[in-house]
């Protein structure tokens, strides 16, 4: 058999490799994992959370929070039980890189942050790739989108 032929003979009518469901909901456990923790640190912590958006020079801090806040619970959660996942991980790749500029510029961090600071941008730049995926491939069956 060509490789094509054995590829289309080992996918389940989905459309997807075995196991891929299970695999899309593993993914979508561990990316909402970063982001729904950090959207309820945020709430908890709502004043340090404005200090701390104001001290990177981010226009309407409290404002901006809010917005973090809406955005990693409710696109993390969504992402988590896969409803409307395609659209999630959009608003999540996008908030993702617009914060990476913001809060991990290791290009004007000082010497002894530069390391961490490009470790955090890179991370996140990694971050958007798998969730551009997510929102390329979908969530898989084991999903309220079932997709």
């Amino acid at each position: 058999m060509s490789n094509s032929i054995t590829a289309t003979a080992n996918r389940n009518d989905a459309g997807t490799l075995p196991g891929g469901d299970l695999l899309a909901l593993v993914g979508r456990v561990l990316v909402a994992y970063l982001f729904i923790p950090a959207g309820f640190g945020k709430l908890m912590g709502f004043a340090g959370t404005v200090g701390y958006i104001s001290s990177v020079g981010m226009p309407m801090p409290a404002v901006a929070a809010v917005i973090a806040i809406i955005v990693e619970l409710g696109a993390g959660i969504a992402l988590l039980v896969g409803y409307k996942t395609r659209i999630a991980a959009i608003v999540l790749a996008v908030f993702t890189l617009v914060a990476s500029f913001f809060f991990h510029a290791y290009w004007a961090a000082p010497e002894a942050m530069k390391m961490v600071a490009t470790l955090l941008f890179n991370k996140n730049i990694a971050v958007v790739g798998g969730l551009l995926a997510l929102a390329a491939f979908g969530p898989g069956r084991l999903s309220i989108d079932k997709k």
